[in-house]
């Protein structure tokens, strides 16, 4: 097994280059921030992004839990990567890290300025110290398990199947950018209204909807519950309607909140008689 390691300081964008280093290098997992990331899977871990102090993140990302390390180190043995990708803000912590998951020697570190311009530096240092974006080396709906209450967005990064520049094969994967639902003035509470106002919203651009109806938001295990009774109208495909009123109030609820939704539950009790008044463009 091959050891490499990403080095460089806090938020100069070493978890953004995750993937394209570990294409570069081969690598078939990823160690950032606590978490072992495997293709578009968390392995396993408890990310340094989540804690709320200092001593807590660098607690999670030197794998200092020993029930969490004791799993991080069973699941390498069962993965048995050939190439490991270990991110770190030195040399000293990779290696402590490397050393936690008995894993060998660092065999090559690469510095982020070896991969980044002074200008994609730059750009990620704002992003951290202005807006305290993070980003985690995984895609959105995998981050969100373990993220719920915060804003997560997808960003896509292009990877090349080959080192030919000109090629056509290229492949494009989904990282998650992390927005923590605190600041420093204090914490963003989201209200179930409001949440049922998103809902209402979504409900109305479905066609075939006359009116969302009732609305109810319940939380069950750190995951939202969303029953909603629309008024539909006579004719549409009720079976059509209903899905469709699931996945948009879902990522919609999802993407402006933050929040994960188990369920969304179309309960339809009223039909509407009366054909929907087609726009005066269309009645022409």
């Amino acid at each position: 097994m091959e050891v490499y390691a990403l080095i460089g300081p806090s938020g100069t964008g070493k978890s953004h280059r995750a993937v394209m280093v570990a294409h570069l290098t081969g690598s078939d997992i990823i160690i950032d921030d606590g978490l072992l990331i495997k293709g578009n899977q968390i392995l396993v871990g408890n990310t340094a992004k989540k804690q709320p102090t200092r001593i807590g993140a660098i607690k999670a990302a030197l794998f200092l839990d020993r029930n969490i390390s004791a799993k991080a180190r069973e699941v390498l043995r069962q993965h048995n990567p050939s190439r490991v990708l270990i991110l770190g803000t030195s040399v000293e912590m990779a290696r402590r890290i490397a050393s936690t998951l008995d894993l060998p020697d660092i065999s090559r570190v690469i510095d982020i300025r070896e991969v980044a311009s002074p200008e994609e530096i730059k750009k990620a240092r704002l992003n951290r110290t202005k807006f305290s974006r993070h980003v985690i080396p995984a895609p959105t709906m995998e981050v969100r398990k373990g993220f719920p209450g915060t804003i997560i967005e997808p960003l896509r990064v292009l990877i090349r199947k080959d080192k030919d520049k000109h090629s056509a094969g290229r492949s494009w994967l989904e990282q998650s950018v992390v927005r923590p639902t605190f600041t420093y003035y204090g914490k963003l509470t989201i209200s179930d209204h409001a949440i049922s106002s998103i809902a209402v919203l979504a409900a109305r651009e479905v066609s075939g909807v006359k009116s969302p109806g009732r609305v109810h938001v319940a939380q069950a295990e750190e995951e939202l519950i969303i029953d909603i009774s629309p008024v539909l109208y006579y004719g549409a495909y009720l079976p059509g309607v209903s899905k469709k009123l699931q996945a948009v109030i879902k990522e919609r609820v999802e993407y402006m909140t933050g929040l994960s939704v188990k369920t969304v539950n179309v309960i339809i009790k009223s039909i509407d008689l009366k054909a929907p008044q087609k726009p005066a463009n269309e009645a022409r």
